[in-house]
């Protein structure tokens, strides 16, 4: 079997024909840097090209050759101004669970060499480049990965399985499965997902926002009448946009929201016949809403579970942006009710609008179950 697997890998490549879009686009990297070379293309490149293509080398060398692996590390090495044999064994000691010792060998003095021969030329024809532009910039992009590989590991290792990101990463956000076999291929890592692990919404390097989480600034509105009409306005104008699709209803759920209850004040406005429920596991944040309504729209304290018994007959459901749970599952949920789900902008599911581009949200109606 891995016979067959390297012969249909061709004469030149090791392990799949697929690793020849790598290459090239190491090439398309040194295009963009000797073009329009600038502190954040010198950043981002760092970053990107260290956790797809060096990343990718490191575990699975592309060459069958040895001569143009080194080769290739070479320019790896000039592309992110770090060695790459240093790279490497600093990250199989990563990956090993022990602690880093440089080992230094011909092709780390070689690497070293090329990158000194680089520092000199650009020190000698382009110094004011070289200290504000290319240090700055490797420095940054240095920073980037050190973000990213802290926040993959932050609480032990964790996934993430954003289409996005794994399209222009590869499969790098297929952490977990990574360090189960890190000898996989980046193009099999994916049937390699454990069902078991709770993944993260965010990339790695973007896993710090969790930190400033929606309750924080939801209580931050609450600080600001300004605010609060403005997120009341951006929201109502998405609502009334898709309030004809969702015919006549008599009551609405709400999942979460009674820190600031926009939806049922909403709600209330858009369907003043209809019963309004809110469900929230909070009491200090039902206690809170209740200020905000009469006594016809009832609160309930307890943790909204997809599954029990009476939530597919519910008329209409609206489930927040910051649901504690697994969102996916709602979008597939059999209900005879429409589902409206806020949502990330770049999550579009069934019939969806913009609440707004400034805070990055947008309103998913999930239609009803025929039958």
């Amino acid at each position: 079997m891995k016979s067959e697997a390297m012969a249909r890998s061709g004469r030149i490549l090791r392990h799949s024909q697929w690793d020849a879009g790598l290459i090239v686009l190491s090439g398309v990297h040194g295009l963009l840097l000797l073009s329009t070379p600038s502190i954040w293309l010198i950043a981002l490149g760092f970053w990107w090209n260290g956790n797809t293509i060096a990343h990718n080398f490191i575990h699975l060398p592309f060459f069958r050759s040895i001569p143009m692996n080194r080769a290739f590390s070479a320019w790896l090495t000039l592309l992110l101004g770090v060695p790459q044999t240093l790279w490497r064994q600093r990250h199989l000691a990563h990956h090993a669970q022990r602690r880093w010792r440089l080992h230094f060998n011909g092709q780390l003095l070689f690497e070293s060499c090329v990158l000194l021969a680089l520092w000199g030329t650009l020190l000698i024809c382009a110094p004011n480049f070289f200290a504000t532009v290319y240090l700055p910039g490797i420095a940054l992009g240095l920073g980037l990965c050190h973000m990213q590989g802290r926040y993959e590991h932050v609480r032990g290792a964790v996934s993430h399985y954003g289409r996005v990101y794994n399209w222009l990463f590869f499969n790098d956000g297929y952490h977990v499965e990574h360090h189960e076999r890190p000898s996989e291929h980046w193009r099999a890592i994916p049937h390699r997902k454990p069902s078991h692990l709770a993944p993260s919404r965010w990339p790695a390097v973007l896993r710090w926002l969790d930190a400033f989480n929606l309750t924080m600034l939801e209580k931050l509105v609450l600080k600001s009448g300004w605010l609060q009409r403005l997120v009341l306005r951006c929201h109502e104008k998405a609502f009334r946009r898709l309030w004809p699709k969702l015919k006549h209803h008599d009551k609405v759920v709400i999942v979460g929201g009674a820190l600031f209850p926009r939806t049922a004040l909403i709600v209330e406005r858009l369907a003043p016949e209809a019963e309004i429920e809110v469900i929230d596991c909070c009491a200090e944040h039902i206690e809170r809403a209740r200020s905000f309504f009469g006594m016809r729209v009832r609160f309930v304290e307890q943790r909204f579970n997809p599954a029990q018994p009476g939530s597919e007959g519910r008329k209409l459901l609206v489930i927040p942006l910051s649901f504690d749970g697994d969102k996916e599952s709602i979008y597939q949920m059999q209900s005879r009710g429409p589902i409206l789900v806020h949502d990330w902008i770049w999550r579009r599911r069934g019939v969806g609008v913009v609440v707004s581009w400034l805070l990055l949200k947008r309103l998913n109606l999930i239609e009803p179950c025929a039958g």
